[in-house]
Parts: C-alpha cells; structure tokens; sequence
C-alpha cells in the first residue's frame, strides 16, 4: 500500500513540474493561459506589447490567424493598440500610456470565427524584486 501512494505522489509530483515548465514565459512575460494555443504577453523596453503564441512544449510558434486588441489606462481617454505581425509575434502599432500600474483589457481571437477571449489586468510595471521580472509578469508567490 505505501508502495502504491509513493507512486502516486510522484506521478503527481512529475506532472505538476512538467505542467509548470510547459508553460514557462521564454521572455519573461505574462502567460496568458485561456487562450489555445497560450500567449505570452510582454512590454518591451520600448514600451510596445509584443505577443507570442506557444505550443504545448512552451516553444515559439508564428501566428496563425490570430487577432490581438488591447484597451488600456484612463477610462475617460483609453490608448487603443492594434496589433500587425512581425516575424514569430503579433507588435502594437503604438506605446503603451504613460503610468506605472495601469488597468487593462486584452481581447485575443484565435481566428475569425471564434468567440474572443477577453483577460483583464493591471499592467503593473514595477520590478519584482524576488523574480526580477516586471510585476504584471511576475512568477513567485507572493500577493501583487
């Protein structure tokens, strides 16, 4: 009987690793997970937002017929971006508004005729000191 529980513990175990790398951000973004094939989502230093879709190996795959919209900051006067693709990534035709935590509403459609996925967050830019990543981005346990 301990036998069979160790075993099971560890296959448990084994696959919560595996899940968890299998969704690690390649550049330190956001994994936006409701989203099939999942997106990373990620503020350049150049403050555009670039996202990338993953396989189920957490590898970069190119777009597809995916459409990105993002609605941010003031809701009195909203940055509207649209995305085009360059390369293996979808890049906003503009900057991000200004601020350093700001309210955000990101509309993913996997192609034309499927219902849009809609994640809502605020884009927080503060570094994580833990992680080191930005905080909207952040991997450790801590509250945000």
């Amino acid at each position: 009987m301990k036998t069979k529980i160790a075993t099971i513990a560890a296959l448990v175990a084994s696959l919560a690793i595996s899940t968890a790398a299998e969704f690690k951000a390649p550049n330190k973004g956001r994994i936006i997970e409701s989203v099939e094939p999942h997106a990373e989502f990620l503020v350049t230093k150049d403050k555009k937002i670039e996202i990338r879709f993953l396989d189920k190996a957490g590898k970069i795959i190119a777009p597809a017929a995916q459409t990105v919209s993002v609605i941010m900051g003031d809701r009195a006067a909203p940055t509207k971006l649209a995305f085009s693709q360059e390369g293996d990534k979808l890049v906003s035709d503009k900057v991000i508004a200004e601020g350093k935590d700001l309210p955000l509403v990101l509309t993913i459609k996997v192609n034309p005729n499927a219902k849009a996925v809609i994640e809502k967050f605020n884009l927080n830019l503060s570094n994580c000191s833990s992680c080191g990543n930005d905080e909207y981005a952040c991997v450790c346990e801590h509250e945000h």
